[in-house]
């Protein structure tokens, strides 16, 4: 399975955020769809994304004010992106590589959605899951 065949499967919109809105605005779009990222755009093209870890980092950094900065005063939103077509094993090394949880599926500077670590975590259980049934049918089969 490749990255865009994971996000058709997923079929939620994705949640962005300006680069000029604050980062409280961020944490409260955050919780009230009850996710961990947003894709920051810019002149509507995907600049990088913003995650609950770069929002504690700004708050340790700056205290309760932190909420009143620009996002675009971070040092960092998160860079990473990945095409559709690169696969989930991909996806994962880069995810390790970069240590992010989340990554912007990009098509040039077209943002086609938004990849999590859960994402992937859940289809390879769902993965596991169907080997396991086929497999139990094999044995079942056999005796």
């Amino acid at each position: 399975m490749n990255v865009r065949e994971l996000l058709q499967s997923k079929k939620e919109a994705v949640i962005t955020i300006d680069t000029e809105d604050t980062i409280g605005a961020a944490a409260h779009k955050m919780s009230a769809n009850k996710i961990a990222a947003l894709v920051v755009m810019k002149d509507d093209a995907p600049v990088g994304i913003i995650s609950e870890k770069d929002i504690v980092r700004s708050l340790a950094d700056d205290g309760p004010q932190a909420g009143r900065r620009v996002i675009s005063s971070l040092q960092s939103t998160g860079l990473e992106g990945i095409a559709p077509d690169a696969t989930l094993k991909q996806a994962m090394s880069l995810m390790t590589y970069s240590r992010r949880r989340h990554l912007m599926v990009t098509d040039g500077n077209q943002l086609v959605g938004i990849l999590s670590l859960g994402d992937i975590v859940k289809n390879l259980l769902g993965e596991l899951e169907l080997e396991k049934a086929v497999l139990q049918d094999i044995y079942m089969a056999a005796h």
